[in-house]
C-alpha cells in the first residue's frame, strides 16, 4: 500500500464492490452445494478474501467460495453419509476446511509452486475455458427459475433439460435481457459499470413489479450478523477420512488457482510467487475453517469481473470483503430484493470474458499438436472434473515435449565455396557437403527417445565414399544412458566400415557426462574434439576443404563474400511466405506514393538489403501493379515500363557479373516469372515483352555497328 497509486482507487474500488454483489449470489450458492446453509457462502467472503489479498503476490486475483471445492466437498458428505444442510454437516464442513489448509501449508514449505512450470500455456487455456464453460452450464438453469446445477457436463445437461421442463417465461426474458444489455456495453462503454446498474434496477423492479408473482426468483433473505468463531471438532470424522478426502480437495484448489492466477499474470505482463499463493491459499482457509466455512479457492469468475472493471491490485478484493462485512452487519435486507435471473446473466457475461477459444483458434493455425491438448484439457475439465483435466493436460503436454524432442531439428552440413562457415545443406543449393565427410548437427538433448532418430540418420545417409561422421553437438546440453548406449554401437558400427566418428562443438560439461556413462574411451582415443575444424583437420583435411562434385573451393574476397551473403536475404527471412510479404510490401508503398509520388522509391523497394534475386521478384510484383501506379503517380505507362524493364537489365548484368554460376538459374527463373506475369496481367507482359524485343534490337545494331 505504500507503492499504491491514487489513479487507481476509484476503479479498485468500483470494482470491488461489484465483486461484492455479485458474490451474494454465487457464494449463497457454492455453500449450499458443500452442504453448509447459505449464509456460510457470505461468511467466506469476508474474512478469507482479506487474509488472501494480505499475502498474495497476485495484484488482481480474488479468492471465494467457489464451485469445484464446495462440490467435492458436498459428494465428500454424502460419501459420509452426512446429510446436506444437517447440524452434522455443519460441524464436518470446517474439519474438511481445517485439513485442507494443513495440506496447503505443507504444499508451500515442498515448494510445490513449481510444479506449474510444467503445465503449458495451451493447458492453462484449456483448464480455464473449461472452468468457465462448466460454470455457465451450472448457472443456465437459473435463468430459466431452476437452481444451479453441479458435477460435469452430462449432469449438468441433463438438469438443464429437467429445468426446461420448468421453463419461467419472465424469468429467462429478464436474464437474458440482462445478458444482452451487458455484452452490448462491454463493446459500446466497457469501462461504465452497468453489472451495478441492473442489479439497482433488478432491486428496483422486485420493489414496485410483482416479479415473485410472475414466477422469478429473488434471492433468500438473510438475517444480519457476524459469522461465529470456533475450532473445528475433529471427533466429527475419522481422521483417516479427512486427510484423504482434503488432500484431493487441496490438490484442486491449489492446481486450479495456481493455473488461473498464471494465465492471468501470462495475459497481464507480470510474475507471481507460487509458493506464497499457496501459502496465501492455506492462510485464507485457516480462517474458513474457523469461521465454520468450506474450503475456499481463487475465483476465476470474480476476477474475470474486477478484470472488465479495471481493477489493478488487491486493494479489489480488500474492499470486497469489508462491504460484505458490513453487508452482514446491517445491509442484508437489500439481499432479499435481487433477482437471480440478472445475477446470472452478470456472473455469465463474466464467465465468458474469461474464456480462451481465441487461443484455441490461434494454435489451430500455428500448432495443430498444442491445439489438441487446448482442447484436451477443454474437455478433460468440462466432462471428467477439475482434477482429471488439469491431469489430462499435464499428461498431454509431457506427451508433447517428448513428441518434439524425439524429433528435434536437425540437419547435415556444408559449405558455400570460398567460406568458411558451415550452413545446412538445403538452406541453399550454393551449399556443398564436405567431399567424403558427413558432417550431422542435432539441435536437442539426446536421450531415449531420441537416440534412434539420430542414428537412423547418419546410416541412412553413409555412402561407399564416406571416410567420417563428424556430430555437431552444439545443441545437446545432456545425455542418458540409453542414449551413450546408442553412440556407443554406433561408434563401432562406424568403426567396422572403416569409418571415423566424432563429437565437436559441445559445452564441456558434456565431456563429464560422457566419462561418467562409460564412453571415456572416446575422448582418450581422440573422437570428441573441441570444433568441426579441428576434427577435419586431425583426419588430414585442410583449408579450402575439398566440396563433394569437385566444386571450386578457393577463398573468396571480402566483398565478394558480403555479396554472397545477401542474395535472396528477403527470401531468407520470409521463407516460404516471401512473396505475399513482398506483394504487402508493394501495396503498403503504394499507399504512400498516393502521399509522397515518389515513384523511384517503389524501383529499389524498401527492404534493407535487398540483392538482385530479391530485386527481380520485387519488380515480377511490381509490374502486376503497372496500371494503378500509373494512375496515382500520372506517368506514362510505355516510359514506366521501360523504366522498369531497364532496372532488371541492371540487376541481371550485375549476376552476371558477380554471380557468373546464378546467370542460368536467374535466366530460368526469369521464364517462370514470366508466365505468372502472363497469366496474372497479360496486357502488361505483352507489353514487357514488346519493350524486351526493343531492346535486343537495339543491342543488337549497337554490336553491328562495333563490329
Amino acid at each position: 500500500m505504500r507503492k499504491y497509486q491514487k489513479e487507481n482507487l476509484g476503479k479498485d474500488i468500483l470494482a470491488g464492490l461489484i465483486i461484492m454483489a455479485v458474490s451474494i449470489p454465487i457464494s449463497m450458492g457454492y455453500a449450499q452445494i458443500a452442504g453448509l446453509p447459505a449464509v456460510y457462502g457470505l461468511y467466506g467472503s469476508v474474512l478469507p478474501i482479506l487474509f488472501f489479498a494480505v499475502f498474495s503476490t497476485s495484484p488482481q486475483f480474488i479468492f471465494g467460495v467457489d464451485a469445484a471445492p464446495a462440490a467435492l466437498v458436498g459428494s465428500a458428505l454424502l460419501s459420509l453419509g452426512i446429510e446436506s444442510g444437517s447440524a452434522e454437516a455443519m460441524r464436518a464442513v470446517p474439519v474438511l476446511t481445517l485439513f485442507v489448509s494443513l495440506w496447503l501449508f505443507a504444499f508451500s514449505y515442498m515448494k510445490a509452486g513449481k510444479l506449474v512450470n510444467y503445465i503449458s500455456a495451451p493447458v492453462m487455456g484449456g483448464f480455464i475455458t473449461g472452468i468457465c464453460t462448466t460454470i455457465i452450464l451450472m448457472q443456465i438453469p437459473k435463468l430459466f427459475g431452476g437452481s444451479a446445477g453441479v458435477g460435469e457436463f452430462f449432469e449438468l445437461a441433463a438438469h438443464i433439460a429437467e429445468s426446461l421442463e420448468k421453463l419461467n417465461l419472465p424469468s429467462l426474458l429478464l436474464g437474458l435481457a440482462a445478458l444482452f444489455i451487458l455484452l452490448l456495453s462491454k463493446k459500446l462503454i466497457p469501462k461504465f459499470p452497468m453489472a451495478v446498474l441492473l442489479m439497482a434496477a433488478g432491486a428496483c423492479m422486485t420493489k414496485f413489479l410483482p416479479l415473485k408473482s410472475w414466477g422469478v426468483v429473488t434471492l433468500s433473505a438473510v438475517e444480519p450478523g457476524l459469522m461465529p468463531f470456533a475450532l473445528p471438532d475433529l471427533s466429527v470424522i475419522p481422521v483417516r477420512e479427512a486427510v484423504t478426502i482434503s488432500l484431493s480437495v487441496a490438490i484442486v484448489i491449489m492446481a486450479e488457482t495456481l493455473l488461473a492466477e498464471n494465465s492471468f499474470a501470462q495475459k497481464n505482463g507480470y510474475r507471481i510467487n507460487d509458493n506464497q499463493e499457496i501459502f496465501a491459499f492455506a492462510m485464507g482457509n485457516l480462517i474458513a475453517a474457523l469461521t465454520g466455512c468450506c474450503p475456499i479457492n481463487g475465483s476465476v469468475s470474480r476476477t474475470a469481473m474486477g478484470e472488465q472493471y479495471q481493477a489493478r491490485t488487491q486493494l479489489t478484493g480488500i474492499v470486497a470483503g469489508i462491504s460484505m462485512l458490513i453487508l452482514l452487519l446491517g445491509g442484508t435486507g437489500f439481499i432479499g430484493y435481487l433477482p437471480v435471473p440478472i445475477l446470472t446473466a452478470i456472473v455469465i457475461s463474466a464467465l465468458l470474458g474469461a474464456t480462451e477459444f481465441d487461443l484455441a483458434v490461434r494454435l489451430w493455425k500455428i500448432s495443430r499438436t498444442e491445439c489438441m491438448i487446448f482442447i484436451g484439457a477443454f474437455l478433460g475439465v468440462l466432462f471428467l472434473g477439475t482434477i482429471n483435466g488439469v491431469l489430462i493436460g499435464i499428461l498431454l503436454s509431457f506427451a508433447e515435449v517428448i513428441i518434439r524432442t524425439a524429433k528435434p531439428a536437425r540437419c547435415f552440413l556444408g559449405i558455400q565455396p570460398g567460406h568458411r562457415h558451415f550452413r545446412d545443406l538445403k538452406e541453399s543449393s550454393q551449399i556443398h557437403a564436405v567431399s567424403g565427410v558427413l558432417i550431422y548437427r542435432f539441435s536437442s538433448n539426446l536421450f531415449f527417445a531420441n537416440i534412434q532418430v539420430l542414428r537412423q540418420d547418419i546410416e541412412d545417409h553413409i555412402t561407399p565414399e564416406t571416410k567420417a561422421v563428424i556430430l555437431d553437438a552444439s545443441g545437446i546440453g545432456s545425455i542418458d544412458i540409453t542414449a551413450a548406449d546408442g553412440l556407443d554401437i554406433l561408434c563401432k558400427s562406424l568403426q567396422k566400415q572403416n569409418i571415423r566418428f566424432y563429437i565437436t562443438e559441445h559445452i564441456a560439461g558434456l565431456n563429464e557426462q560422457l566419462r561418467k556413462l562409460g564412453l571415456g574411451y572416446l575422448i582418450e582415443e581422440g573422437h570428441v574434439r573441441r570444433t568441426i575444424h579441428i576434427a577435419l583437420k586431425d583426419m588430414g583435411i585442410g583449408r579450402p576443404y575439398p566440396l563433394e562434385g569437385g566444386v571450386d573451393n578457393t577463398e573468396r574476397s571480402a566483398s565478394r563474400k558480403r555479396a554472397d551473403n545477401r542474395v535472396q536475404e528477403f527470401v531468407w527471412a520470409f521463407g516460404q511466405d516471401a512473396e505475399v510479404m513482398i506483394e504487402k510490401q508493394i501495396e503498403k508503398q503504394i499507399e504512400q506514393l498516393k502521399e509522397t509520388g515518389d515513384v523511384e522509391a517503389l524501383l529499389h523497394g524498401r527492404w534493407a538489403h535487398m540483392e538482385e534475386l530479391d530485386e527481380d521478384e520485387w519488380l515480377e510484383h511490381l509490374e502486376e501493379h503497372l496500371k494503378e501506379i500509373v494512375n496515382i503517380s500520372g506517368k506514362d505507362e510505355q516510359k514506366l515500363a521501360e523504366k522498369i524493364e531497364a532496372h532488371r537489365k541492371e540487376v541481371h548484368d550485375r549476376i552476371a557479373q558477380e554471380h557468373p554460376e546464378l546467370a542460368q538459374k536467374f535466366r530460368e527463373r526469369r521464364h517462370i516469372l514470366d508466365a505468372h506475369l502472363k497469366e496474372r496481367r497479360p496486357e502488361v507482359y505483352e507489353l514487357i515483352i514488346a519493350l524486351r524485343r526493343k531492346y535486343e534490337a537495339e543491342l543488337s545494331h549497337d554490336d553491328h555497328d562495333n563490329s
